[in-house]
């Protein structure tokens, strides 16, 4: 296998810097999806959205859970505590994981807190009601039973533990109902458990007959308690709780053992469904002989066990969001803007000859994506087609395209196997796919291909045979496309296709020694390039010329990376970091990073754009990609960084995206130096939410970007005070009053 190559970083000198400088991942992981509670909890957010936020912390809990709480335990159960050194926030294995022990107990609190005492009361106020199997009226109650009847009783499978019948085996967070049984036969005083599986193909939450103008719901699982005494006939039901088991999820691959990537990976999907129990959550009016019973059979230390203050598994309410149908209480529905082609232009690829187009999803229709290569496929004059296919959907009219394609063209995909949790939905598109004559490639073994890319060759008018080429920040999916924010580049570019195409080589022949310019690649050239990127600032800053740095991402952890940034600050570069969720840079601290600033925005919208502006002296760049800052994007998957060249759309990245992003007062929270995000300060400013300017902007009910308003209000207030003081000086001291301001108010 080729040597991965890894361009130097220019020397710079800079101080060591300790540990306790750096923010752990974990609790900083844990810290956003307190920004998402944050989001339930906020009542100015319409009521069905805060259930949806609600239920995505669940969610996110979820994969936290089974991915890194289980890696620490595994790492722990191996031994590695004592031989590994403190991670990046100074804690040993053990001292860690007690850490995120407290920390999880905590959030789960303030989970159910929210449910509780906000959500539910907020819900009943709007007629949406959760109601037990006694508080069913007459109409309900035989709807009820007719649903539990036909629907549900056929596909239970009641289990009573016994020596001949061992504990069933529960799958990953599969929702089930525990029962302390005792056998009515007199003189019997044994009691054991029975359990029930909740059915995954039956909705968590049943919508009722309404009434009295109300929306009615019952949870499966209570509809399901109700009626288990049915089930165990010749027991008396002395307790029952519903309650969940998360388990290890990680998957772990032998290069050496495996026949190929796909094979291996359809093998861990199966074993994943073994993997060790993590997590215990059951209800707290539980009986506490079935919380130990459960605990031991399960393996768990006490801190495993979750007692939920109402419904286990939060997650679900995601689907009273798409059940109650009350507009009123969800977003207004916002509808992207469509690209539309120059008077001049017959198609995609001729407007692409004169220049350039970029796209802001979801402001910007994802359709001008999906077009280019819907047209591609039916093109006569397109005669190859390459794509990276990263994460998609069941329906995507990319898959349908490239099918298509493929009877007449050549057609390749690189598709990534070992996308988190979309693996086995991977493997049967990668079988269709070559089923219908594409031709499909994994990439390189041990490396993700999470690049985003697709390369066209086509034959034009004229003669020539161009490249086109789109390059993004976010997957190719057109439903994920609806709700995160992500940056499209269209181009035509001879420097950045061919470029791209290097890149297609690398991954279907791990070709080395290529030049990959204008891009930065992982893992063979990104992780130095961005150093040098910011060592070049500290030099400009040194020198006195223009410097700064503005970037946008998910997740900062590279150690080097940060300690590059440290090194810029304390020459003077001012940096804005824009960061979703995981950073471990900490700001503000005196002689370290007093010029870095860091802000996380979460709102309406998923921030997934990624997007790095560089002052340079005056001569500014600006690049996006899929690369978040973190050690596994710049060493251990294949990603891409491209700039945005054409002068139009990088002052449009840096003033109407970037700006808005850093005027945000809203959806913001600032990262202070002890860990904690606050709300930034108006200081007078008026309330201004860059996602709902964004969208203000994309609807065509405002023209103009952040940094012109913000001058248009400074100007107002200025003349407001030259009429105030002319006044003043024509009225008596009497009379004189306070002049109401008149600032424009942003679209937000």
């Amino acid at each position: 296998m080729t040597t991965r190559r890894q361009t130097p970083a220019k020397k710079v000198p800079q101080k060591s810097v300790p540990a306790s400088l750096f923010f752990g991942r974990d609790e900083s992981w844990l810290r956003f999806n307190q920004r998402v509670l944050e989001e339930a909890q906020d009542a100015t957010n319409p009521l069905l959205e805060r259930v949806k936020f609600l239920a995505i912390t669940a969610s996110n809990l979820d994969e936290f859970v089974e991915i890194r709480v289980a890696s620490l335990l595994q790492r722990i159960e191996e031994g590695h505590n004592e031989a590994q050194a403190p991670d990046e926030g100074g804690l040993t294995l053990t001292e860690r994981l007690d850490l995120l022990s407290a920390m999880l107990q905590d959030f789960v609190a303030a989970q159910y807190a929210c449910w509780n005492e906000k959500l539910l009361p907020a819900l009943k106020a709007e007629k949406i009601r959760f109601l037990r199997w006694s508080e069913l009226n007459e109409t309900q109650l035989e709807h009820a039973e007719s649903f539990y009847e036909n629907e549900v009783d056929p596909i239970l499978t009641p289990v009573t533990i016994d020596p001949s019948h061992p504990f069933p085996r529960v799958l990953n967070k599969a929702l089930c109902i525990a029962l302390l049984l005792r056998h009515k036969r007199k003189g019997n005083t044994m009691t054991m458990l029975g359990v029930v599986t909740v059915p995954r193909s039956l909705p968590r939450v049943v919508a009722l007959p309404s009434t009295d103008g109300h929306l009615d719901f019952m949870f499966l699982h209570e509809m399901i308690e109700s009626q288990v005494a049915r089930m165990f006939r010749g027991y008396e039901v002395m307790g029952s709780s519903a309650f969940r088991v998360t388990r290890n999820s990680n998957l772990y691959m032998q290069e050496e053992e495996s026949r190929s990537v796909l094979e291996s990976v359809r093998a861990e999907l199966h074993n994943r469904r073994k993997g060790d129990a993590v997590r215990l959550e059951i209800e707290t009016t539980a009986m506490p002989e079935i919380i130990e019973r459960l605990r031991t059979n399960f393996e768990l230390d006490p801190w495993q066990v979750f007692q939920m203050e109402g419904p286990v598994n939060l997650s679900r309410l995601m689907n009273l969001y798409s059940a109650a149908n009350c507009a009123s209480l969800k977003y207004p529905v916002f509808k992207s803007k469509k690209f539309k082609l120059s008077k001049k232009s017959m198609d995609i690829f001729d407007e692409l000859r004169q220049h350039d187009i970029m796209l802001h999803h979801p402001f910007d229709s994802y359709e001008t994506v999906e077009g280019f290569v819907e047209s591609a496929a039916v093109d006569p004059s397109v005669v190859s087609m390459k794509q990276t296919l990263y994460r998609t959907s069941a329906d995507s009219p990319m898959f349908r395209a490239l099918t298509e394609a493929a009877q007449s063209k050549d057609v390749t995909v690189v598709i990534e196997l070992m996308a988190r949790f979309d693996e086995a939905s991977n493997i049967r598109w990668a079988r269709d796919l070559e089923d219908a004559g594409v031709g499909v490639f994994h990439g390189i073994f041990g490396l993700k291909t999470h690049c985003k890319l697709a390369l066209l060759v086509r034959r034009d008018p004229d003669g020539k045979t161009r490249r086109y080429a789109h390059l993004g920040t976010g997957n190719y999916n057109p439903v994920t496309a609806r709700f995160y924010t992500d940056i499209s580049l269209l181009t035509s570019n001879p420097e950045i296709t061919a470029a791209v195409q290097s890149v297609f080589r690398y991954l279907t022949a791990e070709a080395d020694g290529q030049t990959y310019k204008p891009l930065l690649v992982a893992p063979l050239t990104m992780a130095g390039e961005v150093i040098d990127l910011i060592h070049r600032e500290t030099e400009h800053a040194r020198a006195g010329r223009p410097s700064g740095i503005v970037a946008k991402m998910n997740a900062l952890l590279d150690r080097k990376t940060v300690e590059a940034m440290y090194t810029a600050s304390q020459a003077g570069v001012p940096i804005d970091l824009i960061i979703r969720g995981m950073c471990s840079l900490r700001p503000g601290v005196k002689g370290l990073s007093e010029t870095i600033r860091v802000r996380s925005v979460v709102g309406r919208f998923l921030e997934h754009s990624r997007i790095f502006s560089f002052k340079n002296g005056g001569n500014d760049e600006i690049f996006c990609g899929s690369a978040d800052w973190m050690p596994r994007n710049l060493y251990e998957r294949c990603e891409v960084l491209f700039p945005v060249l054409d002068k139009h759309l990088a002052k449009r990245l840096r003033e109407e995206i970037l700006g808005a992003y850093l005027k945000d007062n809203l959806k913001a929270r600032i990262l202070q130096p002890d860990g904690i995000y606050t709300r930034p300060t108006k200081n007078g400013h008026h309330p201004f939410s860059a996602q709902e300017y964004l969208m203000a902007l994309a609807s065509e009910e405002i023209t103009e970007i952040p940094a012109k308003i913000a001058a248009k209000k400074a100007d107002k207030k200025a003349e407001q005070k030259v009429k105030h003081s002319a006044k003043k000086a024509e009225k008596p001291a009497a009379q004189e009053e306070e002049p109401a301001e008149l600032e424009p108010q942003p679209a937000s």
